[in-house]
């Protein structure tokens, strides 16, 4: 059970931190490169990265990877030193996850739905998709996500001090 817990936690803080990163990214490259851009570039890109986004490495692993990996972890630390910070980092984790479903995805959803950018009124698609809420969330969940990563860290911690000292 030991080999098994070691290596959820560990999968849960390399999954957590590489959900992390990728908010992280939109937030300091992606969304402020799109947003000195035309209208139609912004767009075509925005829905073009969303398609990209949508598989299974991204979803299955890191999306929720990170919350099935993280609560694996909590189950096989049931009396451990470490579990009350795995399960501060499960519901961080959840709550993000909550909030790319409420609203990011929304919002990437009806931009894709707004149609190719080549015949549409690529301005009003861009207003519609709500630029300032999206970023501003997608803050939210950077600052969530690192600060689950940071904890599943000290849960990493706490586990081998634990093992080092029985």
């Amino acid at each position: 059970m030991d080999g098994l817990r070691v290596v959820a936690l560990l999968l849960a803080t390399v999954t957590t931190g590489m959900m992390a990163g990728v908010y992280a990214i939109y937030t300091n490259a992606f969304m402020p490169g799109l947003a000195k851009t035309d209208d139609k570039t912004f767009v075509a890109a925005f829905q073009a990265v969303d398609r990209a986004i949508l598989n299974p490495l991204f979803l299955g692993l890191g999306f929720l990877g990170s919350l099935v990996f993280t609560l694996l972890a909590g189950l096989f630390s049931l009396g451990e030193a470490a579990l009350v910070w795995i399960a501060i980092a499960f519901v961080l984790n959840l709550i993000t996850a909550i909030i790319t479903m409420a609203v990011n995805v929304p919002l990437n959803d009806a931009l894709k739905a707004a149609g190719d950018p080549d015949t549409i009124d690529v301005a009003a698609a861009r207003a519609a998709f709500n630029e300032s809420r999206w970023r501003s969330f997608n803050a939210v969940r950077v600052a969530l996500d690192t600060t689950a990563f940071v904890v599943l860290a000290w849960s990493l911690y706490l586990a081998g001090k634990s093992a080092a000292h029985p």
